[in-house]
């Protein structure tokens, strides 16, 4: 059997097993799920295909694709790039360089403000705030078929962005807009809104400096929130709680032990503040409702 660095075809059992060795080696302790998502990316298989087939043969090409993912992955890219696509509350998402990963930790933020919206008869609208790859807007746009306006600063997410409310078949729903959301004339620009969401950038200095190897792949402007991570928070909910009607909501992602601090930003800001938590039960999101 050829090595990682092999250049003929191979079976591709024989390939996921070669694959999962070298990422072993480099430290990986998810190399059986990585090696399959890269085996079923570049040789174009499903993995009960793999598991009922493992005698299929991949072709030279096919084996030296994956073979070059392996060694991406091992460099530090995240597999998520590496894919150029990820699930989020089971819907697709393309992502690469210059947009933030999906991450399961979010979809509290999506269960929180979907569960204020079927509550709410007669919502005329939600924005999404640092809509990053779409994700959090488009599903909750596809969860209670209420439109959402999304907003993002960076032209690579952007695109990203748009490519995903296609993808996802949402343009009657989901509007992207390219806007500074810290912005004072974006904000005035803006009607009144019912719903407003936000995954911002809470990453304190400290986080920065501790970053796993893989997340300094993703865009700083995404991740770092100032040296305490606060800062969007003081800038945004002043900003932004004046575009709630009367009873919205403003639900917004925060890092680990946030919580005081943003929700002292939010009652600051006559908004009534609540919390969930994820399922790891770490407080994720803080809500504010208008009062």
């Amino acid at each position: 059997m050829s090595g990682i660095n092999g250049t003929g075809g191979v079976k591709v059992g024989e390939l996921l097993r070669e694959c999962m060795k070298a990422l072993e080696a480099a430290g990986n302790d998810n190399q059986r799920f990585e090696a399959e998502q890269l085996v079923m990316k570049f040789c174009g298989v499903k993995r009960s295909d793999i598991l009922m087939f493992p005698g299929l043969e991949s072709t030279a090409e096919q084996a030296a694709e994956v073979r070059g993912a392996v060694q991406r992955r091992n460099s530090g890219e995240p597999l998520q790039y590496i894919l150029g696509e990820w699930e989020f509350y089971g819907l697709p998402f393309y992502v690469g360089e210059g947009v933030l990963i999906p991450r399961q930790d979010t979809e509290t933020l999506v269960e929180t403000a979907a569960r204020f919206l079927w509550e709410r008869p007669g919502v005329s609208g939600a924005a999404d705030l640092c809509a990053g790859s779409g994700c959090v807007g488009i599903t909750l746009a596809k969860l209670t078929g209420i439109p959402v306006k999304l907003l993002e600063l960076s032209e690579q997410a952007l695109g990203y962005l748009r490519r995903n409310i296609a993808l996802n078949g949402a343009e009657e729903l989901c509007e992207a807009m390219h806007a500074d959301v810290l912005s004072d004339d974006t904000a005035a620009g803006m009607p009144q809104l019912d719903l407003i969401v936000t995954n911002p950038p809470y990453l304190t200095a400290q986080d920065m400096r501790e970053l796993q190897p893989e997340v300094t792949h993703e865009p700083e402007t995404a991740l770092f929130g100032g040296d305490d991570g606060l800062d969007y928070y003081r800038r945004m909910v002043p900003l932004w709680g004046a575009k709630l009607n009367p009873g919205g909501m403003l639900a917004a992602e925060i890092g680990m032990g946030q919580h005081g601090d943003v929700t002292r930003i939010f009652e600051e800001n006559g908004l009534r503040a609540g919390f969930e938590k994820d399922l790891c039960g770490v407080i994720r999101v803080i809500y504010g409702i208008k009062q």
